[in-house]
């Protein structure tokens, strides 16, 4: 596992290069969903890369980026029980340095469900992400679909960019209780980890509902929110049904391929979960 942080090194051990090439980006603090995708590369291609870098532009203001969990040293020990031939680390100064002013924006999907919420964070993930595409020209890219809007836009992005590489969406890995695993949990204590617990089971009833023939936006929600208040530290962002191609959003009778994702603080912690449903007529 070869550990590189400039871009011009990386660059130049890219060179000797051949087969396919796997590319995991993260943020670091991995855990076991990271990993899973990182064992998916492994499984795929040829080469695998890892690349963590905290990226300043992708939180709003007010988020966490001054207490994101960074810990580089647990991160290479994780990623050393897996084939892993590069993890890229570069700072804010190599991804942006003085002057930078060029940004990649997504003009549809970006605007709906995270894209409320979180106002220029798309913008962050294009451009890092864009930037890392280049630099790494990997032939494949892992993602988890914890962060289904986030594909939506990446696969958009590949398309319209005319990347030449592939978007391998991986499934969400959970704990025990069915929270998704995030980077994030670890702000929270071992108690309100397993209250958070909540979030997934709302979602369960929502496509137990859906199984059930329910068609009815409002019915589902209704359920979904009064399960949601049982914990009273947790306060709803939003609940949403879509089109799970348009991603635009269903307002009464549920048809189709429709994604039904949640977003919660617990506490301060902001937490996301979804899961797809095709919907007999």
């Amino acid at each position: 596992m070869k550990l590189i942080s400039s871009i011009s090194d990386f660059q130049s051990w890219r060179q000797a290069c051949s087969g396919t090439i796997g590319f995991v980006p993260t943020m670091g603090a991995l855990h076991s969903g990271h990993l899973s995708l990182v064992h998916k590369s492994n499984s795929k291609c040829d080469l695998t890369i890892v690349s963590i870098y905290v990226n300043p532009a992708q939180f709003t203001p007010g988020e966490d980026l001054s207490n994101y969990p960074r810990d580089l040293e647990k991160d290479l020990e994780a990623l050393s029980k897996f084939q892993v031939d590069v993890v890229f680390f570069p700072d804010d100064k190599q991804m942006y340095p003085q002057g930078f002013s060029t940004f990649i924006l997504e003009d549809n999907f970006s605007h709906r469900l995270e894209g409320k919420s979180r106002p220029e964070h798309f913008k962050g993930v294009l451009t890092i992400v864009g930037k890392l595409f280049n630099i790494i020209r990997p032939s494949h890219a892992f993602f988890g679909e914890k962060d289904a809007q986030q594909i939506r836009v990446l696969q958009k992005m590949v398309t319209d960019l005319n990347y030449n590489l592939q978007i391998v969406p991986c499934p969400i890995v959970r704990e025990a209780n069915g929270l998704a695993m995030s980077s994030r949990n670890i702000y929270l204590s071992e108690n309100n980890r397993e209250k958070a617990g909540v979030i997934h089971r709302s979602l369960k009833k929502a496509e137990e509902m859906l199984v059930q023939g329910y068609h009815s936006v409002v019915e589902i929600r209704e359920v979904v929110i009064a399960m949601i208040k049982t914990e009273k530290q947790i306060r709803l962002d939003y609940f949403s049904i879509v089109d799970n191609i348009s991603l635009k959003e269903i307002h009464d009778n549920i048809e189709g391929d429709i994604l039904v994702s949640i977003a919660v603080f617990f506490l301060d912690v902001r937490l996301i979960d979804n899961f797809t449903f095709q919907m007999d007529k």
